[in-house]
């Protein structure tokens, strides 16, 4: 069983769609599903995959990833009305999410890349649990960097790990020692520490907090040293202020675009 099965498990359980079990036996439908918004469209591949796994058969019209405009048709849809409408609510969730973010991302990215074409935006843990690799993918769909996935595939030293073991020293020599080929990334709260974790073989840097001032000044004193290190600026950053962080990093993190972001409105329509 995937995400995807107990999705599905969740709007069925075992007894299924009670309603139109009642209304109907095997008559036979065709549907559309409309954007009712302009957006980048994303979450067509997981849309289908519930209307197979339902019984009907789903062709999209468009691609994951592509600008749509408003009332565009979408998808597709044909099977018995049951295997339709057991399929609706799911496959709308994964569009209306999935393509809230995408758009969101590609909205930023294109703010950010207009004035630094290197600068990257990226995504945080801070994601709606059980739906990760789809927020994931949706921002890598509007052009943006999906990050690490969670706490198994990339070293990132916090503060609270900082607070715990004393100090950025122990924490990068404990983490050199432990898992001396492993990417690491810390995360620093002010210009002194910064300029310690570079004296160290670390990979990124993120400036936590940091307003766009202190980045500049302290990305500029970093380069002249190390540079070759990524500077990720996070916390903090919105839509209204990102454009002032992109001249001086290399990436920008953001929880806004999986935690603060609308769904857009998509619906269907019986033929």
């Amino acid at each position: 069983m995937d995400e995807i099965d107990t999705f599905l498990l969740e709007d069925l359980h075992d007894i299924g769609d009670i309603t139109s079990d009642a209304l109907f036996t095997d008559e036979q439908a065709t549907a559309i599903i409309i954007a009712k918004q302009q957006c980048i469209v994303a979450g067509l591949k997981e849309a289908q995959e519930v209307f197979l796994r339902c019984g009907a058969t789903c062709s999209p019209e468009v691609r994951d990833g592509e600008m749509i405009e408003q009332y565009t048709v979408v998808v597709r849809v044909s099977g018995s009305a049951r295997s339709i409408l057991k399929a609706e609510r799911l496959a709308l969730n994964f569009l209306g999410r999935m393509s809230g973010i995408a758009s969101v991302t590609r909205e930023l990215v294109d703010v950010c890349k207009t004035i630094n074409p290197k600068v990257n935006v990226a995504a945080t843990r801070k994601t709606t649990p059980g739906f990760r690799k789809y927020e994931k993918k949706a921002v890598q769909l509007g052009g943006g960097e999906p990050h690490r996935y969670g706490l198994y595939d990339a070293i990132m030293i916090k503060d609270n790990h900082i607070r715990i073991i004393g100090s950025i020293s122990k924490a990068l020599e404990q983490i050199e020692k432990n898992r001396p080929d492993t990417l690491i990334e810390i995360e620093v709260e002010n210009e002194d520490d910064a300029l310690l974790a570079i004296t160290y073989d670390i990979d990124v840097i993120m400036f936590d907090n940091f307003t766009p001032d202190q980045i500049q000044r302290t990305s500029e004193k970093i380069r002249r040293i190390r540079p070759d290190v990524i500077i990720e600026a996070s916390g903090g950053i919105t839509p209204e202020n990102i454009s002032a962080y992109a001249p001086f990093a290399d990436r920008i993190s953001l929880g806004y675009i999986t935690h603060s972001i609308v769904n857009k409105d998509f619906s269907l329509e019986m033929e």
